[in-house]
Formats: C-alpha cells, structure tokens, sequence
C-alpha cells in the first residue's frame, strides 16, 4: 500500500538547535537571523525518509506578524520559507513534494470564534496567494475550529492545488475540537467541501488514537501528533517557553502509536511539535518494514 510520509516539528527543533531565547515570532524569528538553519532542518528531515515537507510560515501570518510590529515583512517571509524548502530539496537531491501552510491566524489550540468566515476567508486567501506558485500542495493545519477548517479550505482550493485540511483535538475533553465543537460535525462539514485529504494534527498521540474511528470514511485520511505534555499555558502573543515536551515519547515509542494508525487505514503519517527527524526516520523503518510503499503525496 502506498504511504505518504510526512516530516516532524519544525519549531522545536529550530528552537534546540538554535540555543536562544523562544520569541513570538518563533520559527520565523529564527529564520530571519539564522535561515541557514531552517534549511539544515528540512534537509534532515529528508534524509530521515520524509517524502512531504511543510514550509515554515507558520507563524508568518498578516495578524502576528503585525503584533510584532513587523507587517511589511509578510510577502517576503513567505517567499523566504518556500524558497528555503526548495533550497533543502535541490541540496539532498530527492524530489519530495513541498507543502504550503495555511495555520491559525493570531495563535494556535485558541480560536477566535467571533471572526466571521468571509474575514477568515479574506485572510487565507492572502497567504494561499503567496505561496501557489511554487508549493506542491497545501496543509490547512492546527485547524481549531469549524469556521478556521471551512475557511482555510476554500481559500486554499482557490489556489487550485491539492488540500489537506488537518484538525488539532481538544486533549481533555475527547470528541471535541480545541473550539469544543463536535469533531463529527467538523469533518463532516469539511468533507463536503472534499479536500484530498483530511486529518488530525497537533494533538497528544493518545488524543488521535481515541478519535481515530471518526474519519474512517474519509476516502484519504492521516494523522502526525505532537509531544507536549499540555498545551492549557500557551497564551495568545506568548513563547512556546509555557509548553513542555514529554520525555516518554521516545521515536520507537511514537512509531509504535503510528502504526496502529497505519493499520486501520491511515495513509499520510508524521510528526507535528516535538517530533524529530529521529522519529521521522523510526517511522521510514517502520512502513519499510512493513512492506508498503513510501511515497510523495504526487507520485
């Protein structure tokens, strides 16, 4: 069967290697001082297996980057972060699909449900603008909430590329998206706008697990969790320093819970927040040994 391999956490990593202070501006602060860096992440992940990498704009949003003060910077962070990822690819020689992003707009896991979707629209048009030229897809990722999903949705198939639309899960309350809207009523709402593929993201692996049952109508479907021990500190305009990493979900561990995934039908796996290219490549060994296919999402 063929598997779509996806890369880990790209802020987390930037953030160890890096040896800084966090900032709010995250992966984006890092990749306005040290770009070298972000590119070396990519390539790794590469290297482990990854068959789709993501481009590091996620925070690279009109809204926070205008809480930074630094609005004028957008345009040319989005074309930084693709041009980067490009650069990783050409440098490890792999044709691997490049993924655009289309994240939360002012903060992760806290949605903003007074913002009606013709704004939501508006603004993820203006990203999906930024980057259709030169990705292979688009990820709606860490999508919080109905209205965040459907959005983000049209405005990336208004680029005319292939859509992933992925959910982040309330970890306390299951069944519940971070919004505390029923994730059936989330996918079933995203589905009929047919996405090439809809999945779960930046939730505990225990979380996707449990909810896993929940998209096995989904024609293509997937899932990559993250390794916080609770997102509840994180505050909107804060610094990832109020999130923790587990010390238990070693790569063999999380390979172990991707598996499973695999074996009830999921075909796009990988990483999100505190996975690595460690676990990337603990994930390539097991699909290989597996004997299904891995694959990019084109081929």
């Amino acid at each position: 069967m063929k598997r779509v391999l996806l890369d880990g956490g790209m802020g987390q990593e930037l953030l160890k290697r890096w040896k800084k202070p966090a900032h709010p501006l995250w992966s984006v602060k890092i990749m306005m001082d040290a770009p070298e860096l972000v590119q070396a992440v990519h390539e790794d992940y590469i290297k482990a297996g990854a068959r789709v990498i993501t481009v590091n704009s996620y925070i690279a949003t009109p809204e926070r980057l205008s809480r930074e003060g630094v609005a004028e910077l957008f345009a040319t962070l989005q074309k930084k972060a693709i041009d980067l990822a490009n650069a990783a690819r050409d440098a490890v020689g792999i044709d691997v699909d490049i993924a655009g992003c289309l994240p939360p707009l002012h903060g992760s896991y806290k949605p903003d449900l007074d913002r009606s979707q013709d704004f939501l629209f508006e603004k993820y048009i203006e990203i999906a603008n930024e980057q259709k030229e030169n990705v292979d897809l688009i990820i709606c990722e860490t999508m919080a909430s109905i209205a965040e999903a459907s959005a983000a949705t049209r405005a990336a198939q208004n680029a005319d590329l292939d859509v992933w639309t992925a959910f982040t899960l309330d970890d306390d309350h299951i069944g519940k998206l971070r919004s505390g809207e029923d994730i059936k009523d989330a996918i079933s709402t995203v589905k009929s706008l047919n996405p090439n593929a809809i999945l779960y993201n930046c939730s505990r692996p225990e979380t996707i697990e449990a909810s896993l049952h929940l998209l096995e109508d989904v024609k293509t479907y997937g899932a990559y969790a993250n390794g916080f021990t609770h997102i509840g500190g994180l505050k909107i305009g804060g610094t990832v320093n109020d999130l923790t990493a587990r010390e238990d979900l070693t790569p063999e561990k999380y390979a172990q819970s991707c598996a499973g995934w695999l074996l009830r039908g999921a075909q796009i796996i990988g990483g999100c927040c505190e996975t690595s290219p460690a676990h990337i490549e603990e994930l390539y060994k097991t699909i290989a040994t597996s004997g299904d296919r891995i694959t990019s999402w084109r081929q």
